[in-house]
């Protein structure tokens, strides 16, 4: 199967590497890459084949967050489509979060907004000494909201307050001590911490593993559908609403929103 946006390499162990293929984009999530996203891990949750899935990114970014142009395509749809996009979003990354392989992100460069959502649907994820981080959302005059149950999943509350509202950017070793990401290591070495979390699970039966994926899953607090529902209406109301209006406008204008002193 081709994908646009999206590559997929496996080897002879079983071991999958999805591949964001947007570098020109720094790997923003479109409306087609969020589509053959929600198609990936699909595929690969249904594939025996499947032992891990690596997730990375082509070029110098890992994700740069949603595309502000199918942004600004929401908020000059009407309330449906809004709502039916938003629910696109927040389907494909309920699909990666409980795709039944183990995910290692694999993260070789920067993430913003969208893209911490990705990496907090990994099940561990690995990022490279340097690169930045941040929830840039509210600069724009939105909130990390289809992210968010899985965003404070993977932080808790306390660590999540620290940098979920503030659009703060920080790097690799503050986002290790946030629990986003478990290691930051130098980018030569990158590789090497990959292949040491892949490893061990081609020993281990992948069924069992699957189970214990979702055993742990539901242990650790399921997020609800009552959950996403809400994250979805935040994120629609937040594209009807003056201020994603001004920040948009603000971006593309290359000039300071109206809220900057």
């Amino acid at each position: 199967m081709t994908w646009q946006t999206l590559t997929l390499d496996s080897d002879a162990r079983g071991v999958a590497t999805l591949t964001l293929a947007r570098p020109e984009k720094h790997n923003a999530m479109s409306a087609l890459m969020i589509a053959e996203l929600t198609e990936a891990a699909a595929r690969l949750g249904a594939d025996p084949a499947v032992r891990v899935v690596v997730l990375t990114g082509a070029g110098e970014s890992f994700c740069a967050g949603g595309d502000l142009g199918w942004m600004q395509d929401q908020m000059r749809a009407d309330g449906a489509t809004r709502a039916a996009e938003a629910g696109k979003l927040a389907a494909m990354l309920g699909a990666l979060n409980a795709l039944p392989k183990p995910v290692i992100g694999r993260i070789q460069g920067p993430a913003y907004g969208g893209g911490m959502g990705l990496i907090s649907v990994c099940d561990v994820a690995i990022g490279v000494e340097g690169a930045r981080f941040g929830f840039t959302e509210t600069r724009l005059g939105l909130i990390p909201a289809t992210i968010g149950p899985y965003v404070l999943s993977r932080m808790g509350g306390a660590m999540a307050r620290r940098v979920f509202m503030s659009a703060r950017l920080f790097k690799a070793d503050e986002a290790v001590a946030l629990g986003l990401l478990a290691r930051a290591v130098a980018p030569e070495d990158l590789d090497a911490a990959i292949e040491a979390e892949v490893k061990p699970y081609l020993a281990c039966a992948p069924g069992a593993v699957g189970a214990a994926k979702a055993l742990a899953l539901r242990l650790g607090g399921e997020i609800g559908a009552a959950d996403i529902e809400h994250s979805i209406g935040q994120l629609v109301a937040c594209w009807e609403s003056d201020e994603a209006a001004e920040g948009i406008a603000a971006f593309f204008g290359k000039r300071k929103a109206a809220w900057v002193p």
